[in-house]
C-alpha cells in the first residue's frame, strides 16, 4: 500500500532540509518523498515533509504565509548577512533605542521591495548566486516584491533584538535583519531564525527527528500524517458526482452549478478549488475559467484504488 500524506518535522540545526527528507525516505521506505519550504541549515523550525501524491501539492503549500522568530545582532555587518559568513563591518550599537528600532520595523511591513542575498540558492543564468558569491563575483541583484504580513519585537536586550514574523513566499529574513542594521547605522545580521508556522503546519504540533524515529520504529508514524489537502482546506471545496468524476480524471473542462451562484459570478479567473468526489477522496485541483463556472483540472489525483 503506498503511503500518502505529509509529515510535519522540526527541522534541528545544522541539518539541510534535504537530510530531514532522506532520514524519512529511508526510515518510511517511501521514494516519493520532497520538502516544502527549504530552511538554511543554520535554521530551525517547521519543515512539512510531503510522501506520494502530498508531493504534488508543494507548490501550493510554499506560497502560504510563514511565520519566523528571528534574533538580530546589531553592531556587526557580515557578507552572508548571518552569523556564518565573514566580518565586513562593525559599530558601536549601544545607542540604538528600543523606540528606534520599532520605528525602522514599520517602514518593512505590507509589500515591499527586498534585494535578494548574494549567498542564496537563487540563479543567475543557471547557477545558484552562492556559488558566484563563494568565487568572489558579485552578481547584480534586482530587488523583488515580497510581502511582510505582520512584523513585531518580541523582545529587546542591546545588541539583540529578537521579532517575529509573518511573511510571504520570497522574503529573506537574512536581508532584513541587514537592511534594519543598515537603517540604525550599526550594521546588523540574523543571528538565529526559527520557523514556527508554514501554513496550517505549527510548531508546537511538528514532531522532532528523535520522536520521528521513535514513531517509525513503534510503527506509529502513519497517524501522524496530515491528508495531502490540509494545506488546501482555505479554498473553495466542491463536490463532483461520478460523470463529472470521469470527465476530471480525463482532463475536461467542468460546467459546475454552485449552491451560491452569486459567490462564484464575484471569483476572479484563476481562483483554485479542490474537489472531492462523492465518497470523499480528492479528485483534483480545478482552477476557475469563468465563461458560466467553468473549472478546469489542473491537477488530478489517483483513485484510492490506483493509489
Amino acid at each position: 500500500m503506498t503511503i500518502h500524506g505529509i509529515l510535519n518535522v522540526h527541522k534541528p540545526r545544522e541539518w539541510s532540509s534535504f537530510d530531514v527528507v532522506s532520514l524519512v525516505r529511508r526510515l518510511s521506505g517511501v521514494r516519493r518523498v520532497g520538502h516544502a519550504g527549504t530552511l538554511d541549515p543554520a535554521a530551525e523550525g517547521v519543515l512539512p515533509i510531503c510522501l506520494g501524491q502530498a508531493t504534488r501539492v508543494i507548490e501550493y503549500l510554499v506560497e502560504l504565509p510563514k511565520t519566523y522568530r528571528a534574533a538580530i545582532r546589531l553592531g556587526v555587518s557580515t557578507d552572508t548577512f548571518d552569523g556564518e559568513g565573514a566580518v565586513t563591518a562593525t559599530a558601536d550599537p549601544s545607542g540604538v533605542t528600543r523606540g528606534q528600532v520599532e520605528a525602522e520595523l514599520a517602514s518593512f511591513r505590507g509589500k515591499i521591495e527586498q534585494v535578494p542575498p548574494m549567498y542564496s540558492a537563487l540563479k543567475h543564468e543557471g547557477v545558484p548566486l552562492y556559488r558566484y558569491a563563494r568565487a568572489g563575483q558579485a552578481v547584480e541583484r534586482k530587488p523583488r516584491s515580497v510581502m511582510i504580513h505582520r512584523l513585531d519585537v518580541l523582545d529587546f536586550e542591546p545588541p539583540v533584538v529578537t521579532v517575529e514574523l509573518e511573511c510571504g513566499r520570497g522574503a529573506y529574513v537574512r536581508s532584513l535583519a541587514d537592511d534594519l542594521g543598515q537603517r540604525l547605522g550599526c550594521g546588523g545580521y540574523l543571528e538565529s531564525l526559527v520557523r514556527t508556522a508554514l501554513g496550517p503546519f505549527s510548531l508546537e504540533q511538528s514532531l522532532d527527528t528523535e520522536s520521528l524515529r521513535v514513531a517509525f520504529q513503534r510503527e506509529e508514524w502513519r497517524e501522524l500524517l496530515r491528508p495531502l489537502d490540509a494545506p488546501l482546506t482555505h479554498w473553495l471545496a466542491a463536490i463532483v458526482g461520478e460523470e463529472n468524476e470521469r470527465s476530471t480524471r480525463s482532463g475536461r473542462t467542468l460546467t459546475l452549478s454552485p449552491t451560491k451562484p452569486e459567490r462564484v459570478a464575484s471569483l476572479p479567473v484563476g481562483t483554485l478549488c479542490r474537489a472531492y468526489s462523492l465518497d470523499g477522496h480528492l479528485v483534483a485541483v480545478l482552477r476557475y475559467q469563468g465563461e458560466g463556472s467553468r473549472w478546469r483540472p489542473e491537477k488530478v489525483f489517483a483513485s484510492p484504488a490506483e493509489a
